[in-house]
């Protein structure tokens, strides 16, 4: 019996080929040039190998791993507490990968140059496939500097945090090969104000850096809290101070470390945040007695950068299927990539990834020479600066972008909903906005040489009297200091897009810097789409297209 030619009330036409599978290296021409331009370009091997599992096997692990969420349990069968949470495979696969292509370790067992670059590069495709397994990665890749302040604790640990080798076991840290670290510092009554944390610690011992204590209180939040040890705070006589804590005591039984809950965001569904309790849990402090909060921005400093390589991340693969998507998609008879509104739209949002990605591998690069003391202090602003600026712009440049997909890009079987979820939460963790301005003031206050290392990036404008009038006009700002706090969203904003002008110049693209200059420093509107006439609009969107 053939079927009724009724019955059939449409051909499906006009639709976007899948881009399942594209190697997410290979078609991003402005990762590529700037990893190489920082000194990263011995990592192109590793790189293109990632950025193939970033857009196969990984995407589809990170779909997987958001729509089967973290599970707690509390007690197993037999009534016995356990504070076990548990994930679906596809989360377990990306942190195996991860960790054994070296994003945790890879700067740390392998200082060469460009060393910081080539991770922050992985880091960039692996957040674009998967958020939630960043966080983990980041806070062990984060851990390292602070670890290393105290010696004998090290001499334990680093090994296995540097190993790459993932175990997602709950057993004690010796019956593994390779191990995570979380971080657990905010308390309710405290928040940011950690100095205002309750959690005691108990001497156990004679006490000081590297004995044994227990620890008394809670943490409002701590993320991933299925790691092998967390670095975390507590008030002793001497004032707050640093701590390790593990999930399992010396004798193998478990620590006393209670999850309470977990916690429901609004996005990074694939990583278990959670409210925790220390109930006598032993722990070992880390760096000089109430000297907590400094030892610990060791660790806060690194996870800020990621901040920034998250946002930058998360805006390209937004950027990506905005142009793949208005690459094939066809309006009135024509693409919409070759509509003229559409056009100013996509070359806008280019511009404001690669500025992003711009400023975060010069960052890198910084870090990358933390022996010179004026790239020291460049990255000492930057962290702040770039933190604030990047994450701020990340939710809306990624809402812009889900608005050319139309209605497509407002349902789950796209990324764009996932991709702006995540977006807040590199804003808020680790010090929201206010925090960094604040920081940035104290920086450029406090701490001689960083007013001056920001003096020399910026230079003279870089040859480009746009730019120098920005820069003079910023130098006039800073020398105000009436009311520096009221301003201090304005300072940072007008530092970052300095630093991102002027990067830009240096690479040596015109049309890109031009139109960067001409949008962000000239006064154009205040959406995207609103590029100024004259700009060479083809050349930006020839640069970020996602050709694979």
């Amino acid at each position: 019996m053939s079927l009724n030619p009724y019955a059939e009330t449409h051909e499906v036409t006009n639709q976007v080929p899948p881009l399942d599978g594209a190697n997410l290296y290979r078609l991003d021409l402005p990762l590529q040039q700037w990893v190489h331009r920082y000194q990263g370009g011995w990592a192109e091997t590793r790189l293109d190998a990632y950025g193939a599992l970033a857009g196969g096997p990984l995407m589809a692990a990170g779909f997987l791993a958001n729509e089967n969420r973290p599970v707690f349990r509390s007690h197993d069968r037999y009534g016995h507490r356990i504070d076990q949470v548990d994930f679906h495979p596809a989360y377990h696969e990306l942190m195996r990968t991860g960790i054994e292509h070296g994003i945790p370790s890879l700067p740390w067992a392998d200082p060469q140059p460009g060393a910081q670059v080539a991770r922050a590069g992985l880091m960039y495709l692996h957040n674009q496939a998967e958020a939630g397994s960043s966080c983990p990665l980041t806070m062990t890749f984060a851990s390292v500097p602070a670890l290393r302040l105290q010696p004998e604790i090290a001499a334990i640990w680093l090994p296995k945090v540097l190993a790459t080798e993932y175990d997602p076991r709950n057993v004690p840290m010796e019956q593994k090969a390779g191990v995570t670290i979380g971080m657990a510092m905010t308390e309710k009554q405290g928040g940011t104000d950690v100095r205002a944390n309750t959690t005691r610690a108990h001497p156990v011992g004679s006490g000081g850096p590297g004995q044994l204590y227990e620890l008394v209180g809670h943490k409002w939040f701590c993320s991933a809290p299925m790691c092998d040890a967390f670095l975390t705070l507590a008030q002793t006589d001497r004032g707050l101070s640093c701590f390790l804590l593990p999930r399992h005591r010396p004798d193998g039984t478990r620590n006393a470390f209670q999850i309470q809950r977990l916690k429901n965001k609004l996005g990074n569904w694939s990583n278990a945040s959670s409210e925790v309790e220390y109930r006598g849990a032993l722990a070992w402090m880390v760096g000089e007695e109430g000297r907590g909060v400094p030892t610990i921005i060791e660790m806060v400093g690194m996870t800020r950068f990621d901040c920034m390589i998250g946002s930058s991340s998360l805006m390209r693969q937004a950027l990506t299927q905005a142009l793949h998507h208005c690459t094939h998609r066809h309006v009135g008879g024509r693409a919409l990539i070759e509509q003229p509104l559409m056009r100013n739209v996509l070359a806008d949002l280019a511009l404001e990834s690669e500025a992003a990605l711009a400023l975060t591998l010069r960052m890198a690069k910084a870090l990358d020479s933390a022996t010179d003391e004026q790239e020291s202090k460049f990255a000492r602003l930057v962290t702040a600066v770039g933190k604030y600026w990047i994450c701020k712009r990340a939710p809306n440049m990624i809402a812009e972008a889900s608005e050319c997909l139309g209605g497509a890009g407002y349902v789950e079987e796209t990324i764009l909903p996932r991709l702006y979820r995540e977006a807040p939460v590199n804003s808020i963790w680790e010090g929201s906005g206010n925090v960094q301005c604040l920081d940035v003031l104290r920086a450029l206050s406090k701490e001689p040489g960083v007013l001056d290392a920001l003096l020399a990036e910026l230079g003279d404008g870089h040859g480009d009297a746009r730019l120098k009038a920005h820069v003079e006009r910023l130098g006039m700002a800073l020398r105000d200091t009436d009311d520096m706090q009221y301003r201090a969203r304005q300072l940072t904003e007008d530092i970052a897009v300095a630093l991102q002008a002027g990067l830009l110049l240096e690479a040596g693209n015109a049309a890109v810097s031009d139109a960067f200059i001409a949008s962000r420093l000239m006064g154009a509107g205040h959406e995207y789409g609103t590029l100024p006439k004259g700009l060479d609009i083809q050349a930006l969107l020839e640069r970020s297209a996602p050709i694979a």
